[in-house]
């Protein structure tokens, strides 16, 4: 055999090392956790035959507590390139069968390595997150990698879109680098993400809590409102990056695909007409109007359990993506709240940041009353939103449906907040209150000094009746061009595609600063 062939057979043999990653006993108690391993979960992930990978023979340089004797190469993690529906995307999965997926200074320097290359081509980034954290043995040098790889994280933020998913365990500092991503996806069961593990939890609290109950997708996903999305497998939540990258560009100066649309743009749905109650305080399901009115009735609903008062998620209209917010008044009668607001504020923003215009359905009593929402800092949280949707450039079409009261008024995308076109319909109530709170501070003397309970009860709903019919209907708002158009309900879909058109060139600069500084 030539010296070449031996080269050559050296080289292959090579490579099946490195795909063995620390294994095949521990490939298989992988498989036993109901986990894939990291090359699995690429292959699933991406087209097929897409994925070229890099520094698959990068080993540690550790010599610290003995390491140096147990060496694999990737060292912990795959990383490369590939395509999704033949767009490009950048790729990083730790690999948990080496070292449990643990972060040193060789690993970190493959992940920042194609962290870059994604910003320097304008294509998204995926983590695939499967890791027992900082690898001890390395000290400072495993903290250093953290570090460079949230600075890129940083730098990446608004230039390109940046996905994680929990596959496993993520503690400690590992949990900032998804946190600093645009979408964490958990699946339920094998994943779970906290900053200080149930044994030092205990130590210095008292506290016993399970990893699942301190940091499970569950608590994520409702209660902290850490986690976008959670999956029931690995499957299902690599299915849902490929879906979900479906409705964004590659970077912040291109725009999201256009999809072919099979449902015709002038449909009109007669139940839209009937659907807002006769009693102003009684729910109804937006889900009824979002499924009515977008593309075949697809919505992808981003932070589902969290804070449900509002809904945000994708789109599409005609086929363009679009972000939709919609107070729910299902839940809390639509009222914006502190969770309400973080959730909407943040959706707004990377909608803006990625050129994906936003359809605003409102329905809003309020903001939430009481002294857990004001202890809580309501008024900075609120004007997150608030600050959100006046710093954003991208098309802003808006619907009244019914509610819209005092700041929420102002708060949910109104002309005022530079929204572009602004319809309402028929039953739209456009007020600095509802009707009965309004009379209270307007006429409460004249009220008060009636003694028989039967006249002032009839007195104040004759007052209530004059207020809604002044003030809560849309026509005062249109009157002074704060609504552009007053809106048949079955026709929505139609007016929104045709505003959506006409707002394709809308070229609008904020002025130049180094950043805003948005209440945080």
């Amino acid at each position: 055999m030539s010296d070449n062939q031996d080269k050559i057979s050296g080289l292959i043999e090579r490579r099946e090392k490195a795909f063995m990653g620390g294994g095949q006993k521990r490939i298989d108690s992988q498989h036993k956790k109901g986990k894939y391993t990291a090359r699995e979960r690429i292959e699933m992930l991406l087209d097929e035959g897409s994925f070229e990978e890099f520094d698959m023979f990068v080993t540690h340089r550790c010599t610290n507590f003995g390491i140096e004797k147990e060496s694999y190469y990737g060292d912990g993690v795959v990383t490369g390139y590939g395509t999704i529906d033949g767009r490009l995307v950048y790729v990083y999965a730790h690999d948990f069968t080496v070292f449990g997926g643990s972060l040193s200074e060789s690993l970190a320097g493959k992940i920042c390595k194609v962290m870059d290359m994604a910003m320097k081509m304008g294509a998204p980034i995926i983590g695939l997150n499967d890791s027992g954290g900082a690898r001890i043995q390395e000290g400072v040098n495993a903290l250093s990698g953290f570090a460079e790889i949230f600075q890129r994280n940083i730098l990446a933020s608004g230039l390109v879109p940046q996905i994680s998913a929990i596959f496993g365990p993520c503690a400690g500092g590992a949990v900032y680098s998804p946190a600093l991503t645009d979408f964490i996806i958990m699946s339920k069961g094998t994943s779970y993400m906290f900053l200080t593990g149930p044994k030092v939890v205990k130590t210095v609290t008292g506290e016993e809590v399970t990893q699942e109950q301190l940091g499970g997708a569950s608590v994520h996903a409702s209660k902290s409102g850490v986690a976008h999305f959670v999956v029931d497998n690995e499957e299902e939540g690599l299915g849902l990056i490929r879906q979900l990258l479906s409705f964004m560009p590659q970077n912040n100066l291109e725009d999201a695909p256009l999809a072919a649309c099979t449902d015709s743009i002038d449909r009109l749905d007669d139940t839209l007409n009937e659907i807002i109650p006769d009693n102003p305080n009684k729910p109804y399901d937006m889900f009824e109007v979002i499924s009515s009115i977008v593309d075949n009735g697809v919505f992808l609903e981003v932070q589902k359990a969290f804070a449900p008062n509002i809904i945000t998620g994708f789109a599409r209209f005609n086929g363009q993506s679009v972000g939709i917010v919609a107070n729910q008044p299902k839940y809390l009668a639509g009222v914006l709240d502190i969770n309400a607001s973080r959730k909407a504020a943040r959706f707004v923003r990377f909608c803006d940041a990625f050129n994906i215009p936003l359809v605003t359905l409102v329905d809003v009593p309020g903001f939430l009353p009481g002294t857990t929402q004001e202890y809580g800092g309501v008024i900075v949280h609120g004007a997150k939103l608030l600050f959100a949707y006046g710093e954003a450039t991208v098309p802003k079409v808006t619907v009244t449906l019914r509610k819209s009261y005092g700041g929420a008024y102002c708060v949910m995308s109104s002309k005022h907040l530079r929204g572009d076109i602004n319809y309402a319909w028929p039953t739209a109530e456009i007020a600095v209150m509802g009707p009965a709170g309004a009379i209270e501070v307007l006429s409460s003397k004249e009220i008060a000094a009636i003694e028989d309970p039967e006249a002032k009860a009839a007195l104040m709903a004759e007052k209530e009746t004059e207020y809604r019919d002044k003030f809560a209907n849309p026509y005062v708002a249109a009157k002074y061009g704060y609504i552009d158009d007053v809106i048949e309900p079955r026709n929505t879909r139609f007016r929104i595609i045709r505003a959506l058109q006409s707002l394709a060139t809308k070229k609008l600069v904020n002025p130049p600063k180094k950043h805003s500084n948005i209440p945080l």
